[in-house]
């Protein structure tokens, strides 16, 4: 492993710019599943990795909390000792709509349940233990290019150079702003104006059984987590919430409500935290996966629909394709376009069908109408059901 840069301050957690900076193999920009997973496997492979996240772990976050089990594997690889963690194994599908209807599916691969605040606090740790520098409360405003490398700034400063950056700063953030990325630019539609509530709560149901409970404009998920928790999780227009007052509780109240099942699941649940995890701006427009020979990675990339079930798994897994064309370009055995070309043809080989399928049943069941007549479709045809499911999640990796 590389020793690590001298020009560090307070306890590791800020680089200091004075001086000449060490140049990093690997920058990192947030420090989700992606940037954490891209992370380890780059500090692992012996480059010198730093990893800069805005929040300081351990943190909430919008989520369904619910990860394919073709990424089971690849988290034990990292260090995750899933075997022995005890959590729920989730093989069981329920869809409702408005009016009640449901329809209960076995899914062909299934999951498991995981918090984010464990989650990601673990892989960081992993992260630590394996070498990267990761700077917690550090948000990078602008990253240039310039000779072979780029600069990290934070405000006027500095923080550090590195070889490689990659992209993994969620849904929407403040350099997309900043960098006019296409999708930010783009008028509100169906497509990129939601806003997302998550919860923790404790009730009676299932843990081997994930639900999709839709409504007018929007659904919500239910599975559970670790230790008896349950992850409450829906994502919605922002006009449904406009309607409402802008109350997050009011909208619960007069347009949840009116699907019978999330109805008893409010009314019966106790609720963990004082208030929501929420974020607003949700959008699920097609993204690039290079922008300036920044590789995006995670929802930066690409953002499947939350119903799919499957965001936490594509976000590791194109963390390790990343990883694969970042390796062969910092031994020299790529340049540098072909590195990006052939991330971003992996990554669309990977997962553009899956983003349209997601687009596709998004719209369906954002209408009362069109998810009634698609339950009625399917429940009689599990096998298409089943080709659904399968569309939107990939094999182990």
């Amino acid at each position: 492993m590389r020793s690590m840069s001298e020009n560090v301050k307070n306890n590791g957690q800020q680089p200091s710019a004075g001086g000449d900076l060490d140049v990093y193999d690997v920058a990192i920009i947030g420090g989700g599943l992606g940037g954490l997973a891209l992370s380890i496997q780059s500090a692992k492979a012996g480059f010198k990795t730093i990893l800069f996240e805005k929040e300081r772990y351990p943190f909430h976050k919008v989520c369904g909390e619910y990860v394919s089990l073709e990424s089971w594997n690849f988290l034990e690889d990292l260090g995750v000792p899933l075997s022995q963690m005890n959590l729920p194994i989730i093989n069981r599908l329920l869809v409702t709509v408005p009016n009640g209807k449901e329809l209960e599916k076995d899914l062909p691969l299934g999951g498991f349940g995981i918090s984010r605040y464990k989650l990601d606090s673990m892989l960081a740790q992993i992260a630590r233990e394996n070498g990267v520098q990761l700077i917690e409360s550090t948000k990078i405003d602008d990253v240039k290019f310039n000779n072979e490398v780029f600069s990290l700034q934070s405000g006027s400063e500095i923080l550090c150079r590195s070889r490689i950056v990659a992209g993994a700063f969620g849904k929407r953030s403040n350099l997309d702003v900043k960098w006019k990325r296409r999708f930010i630019l783009q008028k509100q539609n169906k497509l990129n104006n939601y806003v997302a509530v998550k919860y923790h709560i404790k009730m009676q149901w299932p843990a081997d059984l994930i639900a999709l409970h839709n409504f007018k404009n929007g659904y919500c998920g239910i599975s559970q987590i670790e230790d008896e928790k349950y992850c409450l999780c829906y994502l919605t227009t922002a006009k449904n919430l406009e309607i409402s007052s802008n109350s997050i509780q009011e909208m619960e109240k007069q347009i949840l409500y009116e699907n019978p099942h999330l109805k008893r699941i409010f009314s019966e649940a106790s609720f963990l935290n004082p208030s929501p995890v929420t974020i607003s701006q949700v959008s699920f427009s097609k993204k690039s996966q290079v922008r300036d020979h920044i590789l995006m990675i995670g929802d930066a990339a690409g953002m499947i629909t939350p119903l799919c079930g499957n965001g936490m798994s594509m976000a590791l897994h194109a963390s390790k394709i990343a990883f694969e064309q970042i390796h062969l370009f910092l031994e020299k055995r790529i340049p540098r376009w072909q590195m990006e070309v052939d991330y971003e043809k992996n990554w669309q080989q990977q997962f553009g069908a899956r983003l349209k399928t997601g687009r596709f049943i998004q719209k369906l069941f954002g209408s009362p109408a069109l998810s009634g007549i698609l339950i009625s479709v399917l429940k009689p045809m599990p096998g298409v059901t089943t080709k659904l499911i399968s569309a939107t999640h990939g094999q182990p990796f």
